[in-house]
């Protein structure tokens, strides 16, 4: 059997994983990471970090597994904070739990599992993984409700061959009812929320502790704004400008807002809600239009720059002028929509089969065929 580190959590998920683990008979170590120092930026009344530290220790002793903490708040400031903050600033909208996976859980984390001798590192994401003749294939979680395989859609080959997802083939319930039945501390624990590592916080508070507020227009962009007249290309959003709406607000930074965002405006007097359509750094300007079904609240498809394309197996890339169909998503939890995805000099332009709403600069595509996913890109 094999040395195999846990992530341990604090969670119900990380905990049931460790147990299903040591009843395989592997030789299991709990370690708990602590990414964030409240040094910096104060974020909350709380700190949700050291109530999981404890779970995570007391999880531990009910296995009778060994147990330590791991301080990785140095490389998760660095790799995830600034580059979340850097990217907010430029008008984009980050997703920091897939640069979790790829940067700490299986980069920093596995180089430390793999200095205690481990020969594998196992989490408690919803994903699978399976060994064909050209590699490693990540797989989508068998609980469509929780399936986890999107924010694990930037690792390599090299890290998919030292990890483990004892949970996978299960459910949500039956999860919980493993934990119950070995009188966990964490069966009844609440999912966490927020962001990765940190937990609950409100990111616009997150952010202003670095970026600062700054004055500026929300401008309407009407429902038969000439420019709907002519289909924008198919991986490009509507370019705006502030002579093509009326001003109806003001906002306190650009760079606090995102596409599809309708909480935060605090403009009324519509009889349907107002959507962000689209943010302007530059000239801090944020671009609304009322209601779901605006026209400039959806896209045909999107561009991935040809540096940010990642495909899980090499084999799996695409040549220059080649086309094939895919099953894409462009967030969590959304449901995978049908498209074509053509490699060209620019990039890898993806078109879907319907359009999709609130396409935002700076999340992650991710594309399947069937259970597995292929690759993944920055949208451009």
């Amino acid at each position: 059997m094999a040395k195999v580190v846990v992530g341990l959590s604090g969670g119900v998920d990380s905990s049931v994983a460790a147990y299903l683990l040591q009843e395989q008979g592997h030789d299991v170590i709990g370690v708990f990471m602590k990414n964030w120092h409240d040094t910096d930026f104060t974020i909350s009344e709380e700190c949700p970090w050291e109530e999981d530290s404890k779970d995570a220790l007391l999880v531990a002793d009910k296995l009778g597994i060994p147990f330590h903490t791991i301080d990785l708040s140095k490389e998760y400031h660095e790799r995830i904070v600034s580059y979340m903050f850097n990217e907010y600033e430029s008008g984009r909208t980050p997703n920091p739990d897939v640069l979790c996976n790829r940067e700490i859980k299986f980069d920093s984390f596995l180089k430390h599992a793999l200095k205690l001798g481990a020969d594998f590192v196992a989490t408690g994401h919803y994903c699978r993984k399976a060994e064909s003749t050209s590699g490693f294939e990540l797989l989508a979680g068998i609980d469509g409700n929780k399936d986890q395989s999107y924010f694990l859609c930037q690792v390599s080959q090299e890290q998919l061959a030292k990890a483990l997802f004892p949970i996978g083939e299960l459910e949500k319930p039956e999860v919980r009812r493993i934990a119950k039945e070995q009188n966990l501390v964490t069966a009844e624990k609440r999912d966490s929320q927020g962001l990765c590592f940190i937990g609950k916080v409100k990111l616009p508070d997150f952010l202003k502790q670095q970026l600062k507020e700054k004055k500026g227009n929300v401008i309407e962009i009407a429902h038969d704004w000439h420019g709907f007249e002519h289909e924008s290309k198919p991986t490009e959003a509507y370019n705006f400008t502030e002579g093509d709406g009326k001003v109806v607000g003001e906002h306190v930074g650009a760079h606090f807002y995102t596409i599809g965002q309708r909480r935060g405006l605090n403009i009324g007097g519509y009889v349907n809600p107002l959507f962000i359509i689209q943010t302007n750094t530059t000239t801090n300007t944020i671009y609304v239009g009322e209601g779901e079904d605006h026209k400039g609240l959806s896209r045909p498809g999107l561009l991935i720059a040809k540096d940010d394309i990642h495909w899980i197996k090499a084999v799996d890339d695409m040549k220059l002028g080649e086309a094939r169909e895919y099953q894409v998503r462009i967030r969590y939890r959304q449901p995978l929509v049908s498209a074509e995805l053509k490699m060209t000099e620019d990039g890898l332009k993806i078109r879907f089969a319907e359009k999709q709403k609130a396409v935002a600069k700076g999340q992650f595509a991710a594309w399947y065929s069937g259970d597995v996913l292929v690759g993944s890109g920055v949208i451009n």
